[in-house]
C-alpha cells in the first residue's frame, strides 16, 4: 500500500450499498487510464461488490485492506 500512489481518494463511510460503488463509478469515469482510485467504506458489501465489478469492466483491484470495522480498496482505471 506505502508505494501506491492514490490519484483520488473517496470517502463513503457510512454509505450502504450500492453508495460506495456508484461513487467509484463516478469517479472512473473522469478519470484517466492508469488512474488508482481509493474507496474507503464501512458496508462489509463494497469488499464483495467492488471487486466484481472492477473485474467484469476490465479494471484492476491494487488492494483490498479491512482495517477493523472499514475497508480501503484501491481500483486502477484499465480502459
Amino acid at each position: 500500500m506505502a508505494d501506491v500512489m492514490i490519484t483520488r481518494s473517496i470517502d463513503a463511510r457510512g454509505s450502504y450499498c450500492p453508495g460506495p460503488l456508484m461513487e467509484l463509478i463516478k469517479s472512473i469515469k473522469t478519470s484517466k487510464i492508469g488512474d488508482i482510485i481509493e474507496v474507503l467504506s464501512s458496508d462489509k458489501g463494497s469488499a464483495v461488490d467492488i471487486p466484481e465489478w472492477a473485474k467484469k469492466m476490465g479494471h484492476e483491484i491494487v488492494y483490498l485492506k479491512r482495517i477493523d470495522e472499514e475497508y480501503k480498496i484501491a481500483v486502477r482505471k484499465m480502459r
